[in-house]
């Protein structure tokens, strides 16, 4: 079991130290012990890292990472859990995907004014409602005196 002090791993990890310091109060990876004023890792840290690094890709937040350790380090990851970002992941690329063609046709419409055209109307019309681009928050009803 290889020892790493703080500066190895950012060097080998490529994550800033203060990220190493972030996670581990988060509870994601744990020092060893230090080395004067220096965490120490053990070299498994790397690729508990490399794991973190993937899951921040794939869109889940440190709180979903974290729950998919379990406390002794092992690597527990729930598979529905899985399936759920990946269907996520789906409906975010549908979404990009429709935006993406609606600036294409956009960008080469021969309508003289976007306005007067029918498709980007109706891409106006999905984006007013929420069906692309961010989720319309509900307005909250003012209450009556």
């Amino acid at each position: 079991m290889a020892r790493l002090d703080i500066a190895e791993v950012v060097a080998q990890a490529g994550v800033p130290a203060s990220t190493l310091r972030f996670y581990e109060e988060k509870g994601l990876i744990a020092s060893i012990g230090r080395s004067g004023l220096r965490r120490v890792f053990d070299s498994a840290v790397l690729e508990r890292l490399a794991l973190i690094a993937l899951g921040r890709a794939a869109g889940f937040s440190l709180d979903e990472i974290a729950l998919m350790f379990e406390p002794q380090g092992k690597l527990a990851i729930d598979r529905k859990m899985l399936v759920s970002k990946a269907d996520e992941l789906d409906h975010t690329i549908q979404q990009l995907s429709a935006m993406r063609d609606g600036l294409r046709h956009a960008a080469k419409c021969s309508a003289p004014s976007h306005m007067e055209c029918p498709t980007f109307r109706k891409i106006l019309r999905a984006a007013a409602l929420g069906v692309i681009g961010e989720k319309k928050q509900t307005p909250v009803r003012a209450r009556k005196k």
